[in-house]
């Protein structure tokens, strides 16, 4: 299809346009088929489809689609601009989306079904303008299309041709191809480079089609058609298909044609009804609150991959896209394991389990051999950023335990997961607690997020030992389980402070505790260090960071929700993160944040004012149930369907300032951050399973068994490694030394009297304990210590020191 014909070829002036730019991030629609023979995936916004994704969800192959309307002279109005744009599921729980845009000036209405076909990778929208003042023959229809191919806008080649006598608009660039095709003649045809002989630029000017290049090659480019309306009395279809060679993409889209859009939308329908119909959750209650619930549902779905089974990217859209160009995806169309991990978590809430069992499969497939997952991952697994989360190793984990509670795994099946535990918690006891960026992707240092993650995959993982007779782990794994339990007041509740007494309360539990880079790690145990904390009733610390991250010390099960702690924690996370919008409360992340808008309202560049989250919401509420207050959770829970608004996507930021209408930011509605935000629709369907259940859905027994219910287990251990050196212990415990190779540790008392060695053992998880008892040590006294690494024959090189006082 790239050969050349021998005329005379009109090339289209203005190589290679302007920098290519994604588009809208605030989705109104995503949809797919659910056949696997279909490898496409669209999204909707402003009236127009939007990005659409080629072979892979996390291939971005268009930036829009939409149509211009003229009166062939002055009059030029483009309907993603100049109209008012509503949109309604053509059925319900199924994303298939009916579009009705109303031109502002009153002169047109368009209205278009857009699905998928189930049998091929095509996007249909059957269309119908309908004139509102003056006949249909005073207006002329222009379908205008940028191809990003491959994820990129730059370097595509755009010609017009014909596939077997039909006429097609062509696009292709590095192994990626499109075609559109139409049910009624084109009119005139041309593509250009964006910005400068691009149909857009001709439309704006004259109205109509001057010149009609044939060929842009290498660039940014556009591609415009004028529809027949008169030959189609104003209804037609778009057939935009995809390929690996441009043939390919147009046989495609003209047989999708050739079967007819009605055919192709009950398949579709059928398909994802039948798939609503297979889920097996109790129903929700709340018939307001049920359409969300099948959407949030149907959403979670539509982000999964196809031919890499149980992958799933954390959002079909590129936050702030209008203001992105080739080399900044914004991250959100990859799989980032703990987003997957609460998709799945969201599955099983809603009863398909089957669908959570194959995110369990792609999890063991792609955890890397050390025990971890990348922090994001295109769907083949290969590293996106280069970062390391602590939550995203332990939430799998958590994972395999909530499926097995909720019936999900064949008999035998939770036993197949065990490698995949053993490998998560070994990778947990040698680099945690401390996470090497929260949650947030953001500060190393003691989470609690991060910890009540760990802690809970830690016990669970436990009982996995047990259940394949490690007993040898399942020890040690308890016990530092219990170990990190009992420290997380020292590490992360603070007093004392200036924000406390503002606050009311004597303390609260911080964001995170900063890293410190002076003391460093050997290069022995690749541990991140962190500082030694003082202690916990210190009243000189300064302010530190809140988030509402805080609340999953009361979600993983390690306190009560009635904790003082914890109220007071809550008291401070309001008054510093709780912001009221027309729509309901939502949260911030923490406060400082950067991660949003400016305050003019200007994109997100690299810093800008973080905004408050809907899944915070759902967060909270959670937190609301646990505490016993139903009522506030069922106020919550609306606040976050209301979040939603007409679209039924959840976006990740709502916007908390005064209406910018020129930037499209209103209060309580989504700005420019992702939508849909995959993790906020499974924190949804959970929160409507947890209400149902009157329990939260997916808090660990385990942890609840160990740490809430009963008094918690007495910690014997304090516990000394190179990423936490801690300098003081009371006697009476034991000095557990961790190391993550054999060692040999020589220690003694007051500048080395009464010396001893003693062997390190090993867990069987990559770690070995050398256990002093200071039982024995009546008075205040120095334990000083040196590790000797027999498989490398010789010593640290450093004497280490713990002072033992009374208890």
């Amino acid at each position: 299809m790239k050969s050349l014909p021998d005329r005379t070829v009109l090339l289209a002036p203005g190589w290679p346009g302007i920098p290519a730019r994604w588009t809208s991030s605030a989705k109104s629609g995503v949809g797919t088929s659910l056949g696997a023979a279909s490898r496409v995936w669209f999204t909707l916004s402003h009236g127009i489809l939007d990005e659409v994704y080629y072979p892979r969800v996390d291939s971005a192959c268009t930036r829009d689609l939409g149509l211009i309307v003229t009166d062939g002279a002055s009059y030029c109005s483009e309907e993603k601009r100049h109209a008012r744009s509503s949109v309604s599921l053509m059925a319900d729980g199924v994303p298939a989306f009916h579009l009705r845009n109303l031109a502002l000036d009153g002169r047109y209405q368009i209205d278009k079904d857009i699905v998928s076909d189930p049998s091929a990778d095509v996007v249909l929208q059957q269309v119908r303008f309908t004139a509102l003042k003056g006949a249909l023959s005073d207006y002329r229809v222009y379908a205008l299309l940028a191809p990003h191919l491959g994820n990129r806008g730059a370097g595509n080649t755009a010609w017009l041709g014909d596939y077997k006598g039909t006429p097609v608009l062509y696009a292709e660039r590095n192994g990626y191809a499109l075609a559109l095709a139409c049910s009624a003649p084109w009119l005139s045809r041309s593509v250009g480079f964006v910005g400068f002989s691009d149909g857009w630029q001709q439309l704006e000017t004259d109205g109509r089609i001057v010149e009609a290049y044939e060929r842009a090659e290498d660039g940014n480019v556009a591609m415009t058609g004028e529809i027949d309306l008169a030959a189609c009395d104003g209804s037609f279809v778009l057939a935009l298909g995809f390929g690996r060679s441009a043939a390919e993409a147009a046989q495609q889209a003209v047989n999708s044609l050739i079967t007819g859009f009605e055919e192709i939308s009950d398949e579709y329908i059928g398909m994802w009804k039948k798939w609503q119909g297979k889920r097996q959750a109790p129903p929700c209650l709340d018939p307001v609150a049920r359409p969300l619930v099948e959407f949030s549902a149907a959403v979670l779905r539509v982000h999964e991959a196809k031919s890499f089974r149980g992958g799933a990217i954390a959002s079909l859209s590129v936050p702030w896209g209008f203001d992105k160009g080739d080399d900044d995806l914004g991250g959100y169309h990859v799989v980032w394991p703990r987003d997957l991990v609460e998709a799945a978590g969201g599955f099983l809430a809603v009863g398909a389990g089957a669908d959570a069992r194959r995110v369990g499969r792609y999890l063991r497939v792609t955890q890397d051999a050390d025990g971890h997952w990348a922090q994001n991952m295109w769907l083949d697994g290969t590293p996106y950023w280069n970062g390391i989360q602590m939550d995203e190793t332990a939430l799998p984990i958590l994972l395999v335990d909530l499926a097995d509670r909720c019936g999900a795994f064949r008999p035998g099946e939770r036993a197949g997961h065990w490698r995949m535990i053993r490998r998560a918690a070994s990778f947990i006891v040698r680099n945690g607690p401390v996470s090497m960026q929260d949650r947030w992707e953001e500060d190393p240092g003691y989470s609690p997020f991060t910890v009540s993650a760990e802690i809970a995959a830690l016990l669970v993982a436990a009982d996995d030992a047990d259940a394949n007779g490690d007993r040898r782990a399942a020890v040690y794994l308890r016990q530092t389980a219990d170990t990190w339990c009992a420290a997380i007041d020292d590490w992360m509740y603070v007093t004392g402070t200036p924000l406390a007494e503002r606050c009311g309360v004597d303390g609260y539990y911080v964001r995170i505790s900063e890293a410190d880079e002076a003391d460093a790690a050997s290069p022995k145990d690749g541990f991140v260090p962190i500082k030694n904390r003082p202690p916990a009733d210190s009243s000189a610390r300064a302010d530190a960071m809140v988030s509402p991250d805080a609340l999953a010390l009361v979600r993983f099960g390690l306190r009560a929700a009635d904790d003082p702690r914890m109220v007071n924690t809550v008291k401070v996370i309001d008054a510093l993160l709780k912001v009221e919008t027309p729509n309901g409360p939502a949260w911030r992340r923490y406060n400082g944040d950067g991660y949003g808008e400016h305050e003019d309202g200007r994109p997100f560049d690299g810093t800008g004012v973080g905004r408050p989250w809907p899944l915070l919401t759902g967060e909270r509420a959670h937190f609301e149930l646990a505490a016993g207050r139903v009522a506030r959770a069922e106020e919550l829970a609306a606040a976050m369907q209301a979040f939603s608004g007409e679209s039924h996507l959840l976006p990740e930021q709502v916007w908390d300032a005064a209406d910018i209408p020129d930037r499209e930011l209103f209060a309580g509605h989504a700005t420019g951050s992702a939508r849909p935000l995959v993790w906020a629709h499974a924190e949804f369907v959970k929160l409507r399973r947890s209400i149902h259940d009157g329990a939260v859905f997916d808090q660990p027994p385990q942890t609840v068994a160990r740490y809430v219910t009963v008094k918690p287990p007495d910690v014997r251990f304090a516990v000394w490694r190179f990423n936490n050196k801690i300098r003081t212990m009371t006697n009476g415990r034991i000095l557990r030394i961790e190391t993550l190779a054999p060692a040999l540790v020589h220690f003694g008392i007051d500048d080395w009297f009464e010396t001893q060695d003693v062997t390190a053992v090993d867990t069987a998880l990559g770690v070995w304990v050398t256990d002093i008892d200071t039982a024995t040590l009546s008075c205040t006294r120095r334990l000083d210590f040196t590790i000797y690494w027999p498989d490398e024959q010789r010593w640290e090189g450093t004497d280490f020191h713990v002072l033992v006082t009374r208890a």
